[in-house]
């Protein structure tokens, strides 16, 4: 807890022996504040209008939308571009869902939102990034940024077409000044880490042939790993978006023309042959794929995993045993890349997902470490060549650095 909020806490002490629960929500507001002035800073959205003349737009029809701060000093001409996570449609009904929320209507969109970690303009706290041209870019679409069905059922006015928000996007980017990168770096948090690993080498060739352009996926290594029940139950949900979205043809070809497109999805048939470097920050035990890949509700019909995935604390030594076989799995899909000079990789022992985009897990002086190394540091020092970073730590509870995360009992999967 920061020293301020612990201030705050001894001020609320009293309020909180009379008025509990408003006085607990007024402390934990004026923390979040206090917090935020501190490590981050708001940026406002940029919808793009004339996308929707393109059909390019998010699941309801709204146009797609980012949020961007502007580069300075010696970062003017350099470029961030972050892709946000949200999980994916893998049907008409879900997709239904989705389509009245922030994930599949700009209209649900806060105005406003927090830039930290990855995103931070402080350069105490984003060292090799802060002065860059930052873009956070939104995710309304379910599909990774893949999709593209020209049809619409006016039953239900339902857009799938991922694939021409990412081009509108990037377009729109161009022109405001991308199009004259010297330095940029693609990232993207869980779905959108995928997205930065399916667009990557297709985000190089917008961008001049002098430009120093690579990509980072945080928390996107998505395996291809059975459920506790023995199914394939992550390979089901992907072969359904794919079909859903029609995401086929715009998967990198040198995995579709290989195997079927459903198997794209998964970074490990992709990453061999990309063309442009890229890092992979992920969790060994990562908390969406232990909740949804290997002990999804279907496949627990009876709850023995709930609390276990709520928090690693409670699992029982069975399912530790059980999840430590999952890491094992999770690190033979990425041993090969190992060895290969363009790719980067920090693969801490934590449970947790999505580590770029929060500064307490980004840079501070607590944050996650491998090899006394912070995250920011070690993406920092591959991105500029200061070192090949490449680290996968030691199995858990080794690791005294890591944040895990504890999820609420009402949270639940966003797929």
């Amino acid at each position: 807890m920061p020293c301020d909020c612990l201030l705050l806490e001894s001020l609320f002490c009293g309020f909180r022996m009379i008025y509990t629960r408003s006085a607990a929500l007024l402390y934990l507001l004026i923390c979040t504040l206090i917090t935020m002035k501190a490590n981050g800073f708001f940026v406002g959205i940029t919808y793009v209008e004339n996308s929707i003349a393109k059909g390019a737009v998010c699941l309801d029809g709204s146009p797609p939308a980012y949020h961007m701060d502007k580069g300075f000093g010696s970062g003017i001409n350099n470029w961030l571009v972050h892709l946000e996570g949200g999980g994916w449609c893998s049907n008409v009904t879900i997709c239904l869902a989705h389509k009245d929320t922030r994930h599949g209507s700009s209209k649900k969109m806060a105005k406003q939102i927090a830039f930290s970690g990855i995103l931070s303009n402080k350069e105490n706290f984003n060292p090799d990034f802060y002065n860059w041209n930052k873009i956070k870019v939104r995710y309304c679409d379910g599909s990774s940024f893949t999709g593209d069905v020209e049809a619409i059922d006016p039953a239900n006015n339902l857009y799938l077409r991922g694939e021409r928000v990412w081009q509108a996007v990037m377009e729109d980017l161009l022109e405001k000044g991308m199009k004259n990168a010297k330095y940029a770096l693609l990232s993207g948090c869980s779905s959108g880490g995928l997205a930065a690993i399916l667009h990557c080498d297709r985000f190089r060739e917008l961008l001049p042939v002098d430009a120093k352009v690579k990509c980072l996926s945080d928390a996107g290594y998505f395996i291809n790993a059975k459920d506790v029940s023995g199914k394939d139950h992550i390979q089901a949900i992907y072969n359904d978006v794919v079909t859903t979205h029609q995401s086929a043809k715009n998967l990198p070809v040198s995995c579709t023309s290989r195997t079927e497109p459903s198997l794209c999805f998964f970074p490990q048939n992709v990453v061999q042959d990309m063309y442009t470097q890229l890092f992979i920050l992920n969790a060994a035990y990562d908390s969406w794929q232990i909740k949804n890949t290997l002990a999804p509700g279907v496949a627990d019909p009876h709850g023995h995993w709930h609390y276990c995935k709520l928090d690693i604390k409670n699992c029982s030594s069975s399912q530790l045993q059980t999840m430590q076989g999952f890491r094992s799995e999770f690190l033979n899909s990425v041993g090969e890349l190992m060895s290969s000079s363009m790719k980067g990789m920090f693969i801490n022992s934590c449970y947790a997902h999505c580590q770029s985009e929060v500064q307490e897990t980004w840079l501070r002086a607590d944050s996650p470490v491998l090899d006394k190394t912070p995250i920011a540091k070690a993406v920092g020092d591959w991105y500029n060549d200061r070192s090949d970073f490449k680290k996968i730590d030691c199995p858990y509870p080794c690791d005294g650095s890591c944040h895990n995360r504890v999820f609420g009992p009402n949270e639940y999967s966003q797929v």
